[in-house]
């Protein structure tokens, strides 16, 4: 009986360093220096890449799975600051001089990523060429996801909430089905379990959602883009301005 094939050489036909739209969108010669570092890693669900405080080692770049960055309080509630999949990376501090950040990274969404030395990412980026000014575009949009998430969570409902969430979610997957239990949901949003079976139980009764035991499909965007609220269409455009060469034809 043959062994399975190691994880990496099975997955270098599924998985490529161009999936994700930062990478996608570096020149020949850039993806030339940084291409032969990048090592493809399992992103398992719950799992952490880093805590509060920690010292970051490794830029990730996912390609096909979710990373939400969440504020954890002294009394371990949390909430959701920022989601990123194929449109970013996990660790903009380390090259943005602060080696460590005061968010932890978990894995919402499971998948793979490719993950970078930290050192080799700054070096490229100390070369003051393009991955300079498409890391500080990047971090632009990503500013702007945080502040609109805080002006979320203070002023809109959580049906509003949860529709915005949902649609960057999907904005970060190559389908529209996602694997996600309300109890989790519930921490990205730092509300109650309880306020979140609510909302998706109005969702369902509109026909935008479908959920089962942890598997959320949405089966009517429009609908879903119709009821939530204007921060999602602010983060949504500020991306698309900000990072128009990381678009891969889908």
């Amino acid at each position: 009986m043959s062994m399975p094939a190691p994880l990496q050489s099975r997955s270098t036909t599924q998985h490529q360093p161009t999936q994700n739209h930062l990478l996608n969108a570096l020149s020949a010669e850039v993806q030339q220096r940084l291409f032969p570092h990048l090592e493809l890693v399992e992103m398992p669900l719950g799992k952490v890449l880093y805590e509060s405080g920690d010292v970051m080692r490794y830029v990730y770049f996912p390609t096909n799975c979710i990373v939400s960055l969440l504020y954890v309080m002294e009394n371990g509630s949390s909430a959701e600051i920022s989601v990123v999949g194929f449109d970013g990376l996990i660790g903009v501090s380390l090259f943005m001089g602060g080696e460590s950040t005061t968010s932890r990274a978990i894995v919402q969404s499971s998948g793979f990523a490719y993950r970078l030395l930290g050192q080799r990412m700054k070096d490229e980026f100390n070369r003051h060429g393009e991955l300079l000014h498409l890391m500080l575009r990047y971090s632009q949009a990503l500013i702007t996801q945080m502040a609109q998430t805080a002006v979320c969570n203070r002023h809109h409902s959580i049906d509003q909430q949860l529709c915005r969430w949902l649609l960057l979610s999907l904005d970060r997957l190559k389908d529209n089905h996602l694997v996600m239990t309300q109890e989790l949901i519930a921490n990205m949003l730092g509300v109650r379990r309880e306020g979140v079976t609510e909302a998706a139980g109005r969702l369902h009764k509109q026909g935008v959602i479908d959920y089962s035991r942890g598997h959320i499909v949405v089966t009517n965007r429009p609908k879903l883009e119709q009821l939530s609220c204007e921060c999602y269409d602010v983060v949504k455009a500020e991306t698309d301005r900000l990072l128009p060469l990381c678009k891969l034809a889908m």
